[in-house]
């Protein structure tokens, strides 16, 4: 974004903008239908009730000077307000306008209680819009630092940008208002509302260049409120509290939160005390214009030509009509600076992912026949010129459990990541029983496959649910929880809470229970097992265990993986030795492949990584 858009090129921007409201108004629309008629009618109802009141406080003016000038000689009271036509119509209009009054303050209070409630709705809804289209997003969307950005400032504005439709009812209700108390003020002097409107047009302008520059300001500076959002999380949070006081970290994160949040401070700063003067400046020449339109109205008064009523009624419509004026063309420049806003929402859900279902999807094979292949597979992280795998071939069968053996960065988790179609190949193809994995319906294809990473979350739900999470849908079937729990040994881990299954976990919230790294990996070994997939991925999820936990883990996995396609990532050839065939990868290539006692016969880099191993445990 240009940080000095010019004149033409900024106001063609804001009014652009403009383009979102019709899809605001949708959307605030489809979260209560009922409630946001309900608030234009009241608009509608409040609209003319100024000019009314106004009116019959003239007529009232006008009455009583009346009364002054009649003679009296009962005096004035109850029984000459009961008896005399003239003081009779008085009490009548001082009635009429209390009505006005309460009928006024009623209708007020309606209209923000209704504009709180839908606010409430859209919000929840424009969240849920939100949560849902992120979810439908690429991985690689999701690691794309600009994209993260975007994600921020859709994010701060998914909420409360339904009042940028309340303030253009509120500008139509005030325009209806305007219009009303112009026909009164154009019989009498026509000119005093040109003369308001040229004083007006500079504040008009300055407002609406200084909210572009607002705007601009908080455009650029996403990546570091960003990052301030990050710091705050760190020095105030319990996933981040053991290591912050350990290392002694508090004052470095406080010191670089204290930096970048000043520099926001000073820039905000600088543009408000800008806004103020050029602000006062332009008010006062407005204020001018209205004093200057008030003496003539009083100087026409004192020659006769205006009574005390038309004194109060025109000065009175004098005075809201500047006010409707100034707040129509500030509203107006408001709107368009906070549909700038709206667009920061919308280009968000404008973004479509890459890796999305076909059209006409073939039905996944029941069940998989003749398994996996990676044919002549290459793979570059977007932004990066190296490949992470390439010219990647190999053959993964129905109902075999590969391990994938190789240093850091060898491709193996890559290789995961495009088989659950997380990413797909830059070059080449993956192929479930013959067919590129982008032939079938995407929701099915994962649904089918059951992966936990070497960092999954640590979800702050019940024990339940955070093994229910490998297949949510079944949240509320125990027995199947209990037996995934079973499976991956984490039922002894459950047992052992306060609350068993219904025991929260983790520190966030009231009545959690934290649990240790290799409690934690049982939990989420268990997602795996809930999934009942017909192919199974673990990544090393076991890394927190010790020897003897992990290796009755993987003894369990290679049980309960009989007639299931498994791929099995670890760094402890203890394990992976169970395997039917393991893929030594280097380079992000396969340079071995062969079962534990193939391998070792090799003598190659397996045997090699083998034997150092194992040299650490003599």
């Amino acid at each position: 974004m240009p940080d000095r858009p010019s004149p033409l090129t900024a106001l063609s921007a804001r009014l652009g903008a403009l383009r979102h409201l019709p899809a605001l108004a949708r959307l605030v629309y489809a979260a209560s239908p009922r409630l946001l008629v309900a608030s234009l009618a009241l608009r509608l109802a409040r609209a003319s009730l100024p000019v009314v009141m106004l009116y019959l406080a003239k007529l009232i003016l006008d009455a009583i000077v009346a009364e002054h000038a009649r003679p009296h000689p009962g005096g004035l009271g109850p029984e000459a307000w009961l008896a005399d036509p003239a003081l009779r119509h008085l009490a009548g209009l001082v009635a009429a306008e209390f009505g006005l009054a309460i009928l006024t303050d009623l209708l007020g209070r309606a209209s923000t209680l209704v504009d709180g409630l839908v606010a409430d709705l859209y919000g929840n809804a424009a969240t849920l819009k939100l949560m849902r289209h992120a979810a439908d997003l690429d991985l690689e969307q999701f690691e794309d630092s600009a994209q993260q950005d975007r994600l921020e400032r859709a994010r701060r504005q998914v909420t409360g940008r339904s009042n940028l439709l309340f303030q253009l009812f509120g500008q139509g209700q005030d325009l209806i208002t305007l219009v009303a108390f112009g026909l009164g003020l154009v019989a009498f002097a026509p000119w005093l509302i040109l003369l308001l409107v040229v004083a007006l047009v500079p504040a008009f302008l300055n407002e609406t260049y200084f909210n572009r520059e607002g705007y601009r300001l908080a455009w650029t500076r996403t990546p570091e409120r960003r990052e301030i959002d990050y710091l705050r999380f760190l020095g105030a949070s319990v996933e981040s509290a053991k290591e912050v006081k350990l290392f002694g970290l508090n004052g470095y994160i406080a010191e670089r939160y204290r930096g970048l949040a000043s520099k926001i401070v000073a820039d905000n700063r600088a543009l408000a005390l800008r806004r103020a003067g050029w602000g006062g400046a332009f008010a006062a020449l407005g204020t001018l214009a209205y004093y200057l339109a008030y003496a003539t109205i009083v100087w026409r008064t004192a020659a006769g030509q205006f009574s005390i009523g038309d004194l109060a009624f025109l000065a009175g419509s004098f005075q809201r009509l500047r006010g409707l004026i100034e707040g129509l063309l500030m509203g107006f420049s408001q709107v368009a600076s906070q549909a700038q806003y709206l667009d920061d929402l919308f280009s968000f859900f404008a973004v479509v992912p890459a890796i999305r279902s076909p059209a006409d999807p073939v039905a996944l094979p029941r069940p998989i026949r003749s398994g996996i292949v990676f044919e002549d597979v290459g793979f570059r992280y977007p932004g990066t010129e190296t490949w992470a795998v390439r010219s990647l071939s190999f053959h993964l069968a129905a109902g075999e459990v590969l391990a994938l053996v190789g240093e850091n960065g060898a491709g193996k988790t890559t290789i995961v990541k495009l088989l659950t179609r997380l990413y797909d190949p830059t070059e080449g193809r993956v192929l479930l029983d013959g067919l590129p994995l982008s032939a079938y319906d995407l929701e099915a294809l994962r649904a089918r496959i059951g992966v936990i990473f070497q960092d999954f979350v640590r979800f702050s739900f019940t024990a339940r649910e955070n093994v229910a999470v490998g297949r949510i849908a079944a949240r509320d079937d125990a027995e199947r929880v209990a037996r995934a729990a079973e499976r991956s040994l984490a039922d002894g881990v459950i047992g052992r809470l306060p609350l068993g299954y219904d025991q929260p976990l983790g520190k966030r919230f009231a009545e959690g229970v934290d649990l240790s790294g290799g409690e934690w990996q049982k939990i989420a070994i268990a997602r795996a097992y809930m999934r009942e997939a017909e192919i199974l991925i673990l990544d090393e999820p076991t890394a927190a265990l010790d020897a003897r936990a992990e290796f009755e883990v993987f003894q369990r996995f290679r049980e309960l993986s009989h007639g299931r396609t498994a791929v099995l990532i670890s760094h402890r050839f203890s394990t992976v030795r169970m395997a039917d065939r393991i893929l030594v990868l280097a380079g992000g290539r396969v340079i071995e492949s062969g079962s534990h006692a193939e391998l070792q016969a090799l003598g190659g880099r397996y045997a090699e990584l083998f034997e150092l191993q194992a040299a650490g445990y003599r």
